[in-house]
């Protein structure tokens, strides 16, 4: 399996790193990740994708080799404000976005800013009011709250994720480990993203902040795929439903064998399916 390549580039004040995999002549594919992920846990979905597509993924701002915001400034606006950075500085003028929970918010807001970028999106388990009205919300919170600073060894890290994620797939859960820690200098584990600023920014309330995301759904004018995991707490069939009846260029799936980290829970379902509304909405 071919990796990708690793670039650094300055965006709004603040280093930024992205993977790169593809042909930059094909189609290209954004891939944003969520709250406390990092651009490699696409890497399975960007592989698969290769053949057709030139697929970039960043670490958002705080996380994997991005800098972190000295004034914790992790909301939705900001990061629409770095991918149109980022976007902008690659030359890239059309373009899919697949965004996962945060990253999905993301993708329903710079998707409704930037209409002619924007040629189809892929949003997985999120929905306007998944970030403050689920009991996923509520569980993320309390995780967030009951974080610990660091890890006396890297078995504390692997037990620590496998008790967040209780059913994540070995490759899923080595992946997290080592995209999430880095050896501190007192011999313990360290977060390798900004686990204290993104916390105190996420208990501050909607993330989005004076962004409405029903108003962004309203606005989409790119083919628009939904994938719902079957077991997430974090984005109701309601509001899946009441999304595809008032936005006519969204259509929604449930993956059933998933929670809210589907590409992690049924990678080759998750791939089938978005390959397939790429290769439509596309080609």
């Amino acid at each position: 399996m071919t990796g990708p390549t690793s670039h650094l580039v300055h965006v709004n004040g603040l280093k930024q790193r992205y993977l790169e995999w593809g042909d930059p002549a094909a189609p290209t594919v954004l891939m944003l990740h969520g709250l406390r992920s990092y651009a490699y846990t696409w890497a399975p979905v960007a592989q698969a994708l290769t053949g057709s597509y030139h697929v970039l993924a960043p670490d958002f701002r705080g996380r994997g080799d991005s800098d972190w915001d000295p004034r914790q400034d992790y909301y939705t606006d900001s990061y629409v404000g770095d991918i149109a950075a980022l976007t902008a500085q690659l030359g890239l003028n059309r373009f899919a976005l697949l965004g996962h929970s945060m990253g999905g918010s993301v993708t329903y807001a710079y998707a409704a800013r930037y209409p002619d970028q924007v040629a189809a999106a892929v949003v997985e388990d999120i929905g306007p009011g998944s970030s403050t009205e689920t009991a996923g919300a509520d569980r993320i919170l309390r995780e967030m709250a009951e974080t610990p600073a660091g890890f006396a060894s890297l078995e504390d890290v692997y037990g620590y994720w496998r008790r967040i994620r209780p059913g994540v797939t070995d490759e899923a859960l080595a992946s997290r480990v080592a995209n999430t820690v880095r050896p501190g200098p007192d011999g313990r584990w360290e977060w390798k993203l900004d686990m204290a600023g993104i916390a105190a920014a996420r208990r501050g309330g909607d993330p989005a902040r004076s962004i409405d995301l029903w108003a962004c759904v309203d606005a989409l004018r790119a083919p628009t795929m939904v994938i719902r995991g079957g077991r997430s707490d974090f984005l109701p069939v309601e509001t899946c439903q009441a999304m595809a009846q008032r936005q006519p260029r969204l259509r929604w799936h449930e993956i059933a064998d998933a929670g809210h980290y589907v590409h992690d829970d049924a990678p080759a379902t998750f791939i089938e399916l978005v390959a397939s509304f790429l290769d439509e909405a596309l080609r």
